[in-house]
């Protein structure tokens, strides 16, 4: 696929393409968590690219979703082919999506980030003498 693929690293992410393949597959999170024997929350953070997998679960999902380990990392090689039916976004506004999720995978890190300060702050509340 070229640069300006469907699942290029231009247009999509390392998440997209996983969660474009499940459902390519007509995969439910919680089964593909079954059949890589993670947790859900491990999958829902590898789509939301808040994380990514292991070199030996990246393997195993390759097998799983019949795509090759280029294509998840970079949308190249073996993989889904564009849908028949696209929408031609503007440069404008690919720029717009891209932005958009970029602060969102911001602000998915700072309530991470904000829920273990709380965690950090709770024990030292705990700890402190009364």
């Amino acid at each position: 696929m070229d640069d300006d693929g469907w699942y290029s690293n231009d247009t999509a992410t390392f998440g997209d393409r996983v969660a474009g393949a499940r459902e390519a597959e007509g995969m439910s999170q919680g089964a593909l968590a079954r059949r890589l024997g993670v947790k859900l929350k491990t999958v829902r953070g590898w789509e939301e690219d808040l994380a990514e997998p292991r070199a030996n679960k990246l393997q195993m999902l390759s097998g799983i979703l019949g795509v090759s380990l280029m294509w998840l990392l970079t949308g190249e090689g073996d993989g889904l082919e564009e849908p028949e039916e696209t929408v031609v976004l503007s440069p404008e506004i690919k720029d717009i999506l891209l932005e958009i999720r970029g602060l969102k995978t911001q602000l998915a890190h700072s309530a991470d980030k904000l829920g273990k300060l709380e965690k950090a702050l709770r024990k030292k509340l705990e700890e402190a003498p009364l």
